[in-house]
């Protein structure tokens, strides 16, 4: 598996954020190495159906589109999900070539990189996450980390359990 680091470059606040939610995308993208476009579709676990690589892939991709772009910019929400079907980018997945998702995540991931580099932290998000609440860079930031954190976790079981492997 891929070599990946969380020792940030430099020790300021900003480095240090994107430091950590960078290792935590480059630990999506090694937890997938190796791994079948069949395998990636699969869902080992029979009570949750749509958890497979590939929809957890597309998910963390999706989820870093709504809070940078609908949250954090104000624009409108062009999301795959539904009200009928609020998990739908997790569905389509298995409908997407694995190499594409991860290509696309990492796209995604450099330009907002940049957009991060673009705005101070404190710098408020144009949304609202609750009546009344809006949020900095900086939560978001954090909150992309831990939800990126928490699905690799799931990644580390479906991959031991379909393949066996284990590890980064």
């Amino acid at each position: 598996m891929t070599r990946i680091d969380d020792m940030p470059p430099a020790w300021d606040e900003r480095t240090q954020l994107t430091t950590f939610l960078d290792y935590a995308r480059d630990t999506v993208r090694a937890k997938c190495e190796g791994l079948s476009d069949e395998d990636a579709r699969r869902a080992p676990l029979p009570t949750s159906p749509l958890m497979t690589p590939s929809g957890l892939i597309n998910h963390l991709r999706w989820v870093e589109y709504y809070w940078f772009q609908v949250v954090f910019l104000g624009e409108e929400d062009e999301g795959p999900w539904t009200d009928e079907d609020p998990d739908r980018e997790m569905r389509i997945a298995v409908d997407i070539p694995p190499a594409r998702l991860l290509d696309e995540y990492a796209e995604q991931a450099e330009r907002y990189r940049k957009l991060v580099a673009e705005h101070d932290l404190d710098t408020r998000a144009v949304g609202q996450v609750r009546e009344g609440v809006s949020v900095d860079l900086r939560w978001i930031l954090l909150h992309l980390t831990e939800e990126t954190a928490r699905h690799n976790g799931h990644l580390d079981i479906l991959r031991e359990l379909i393949d066996g492997s284990t590890g980064v």
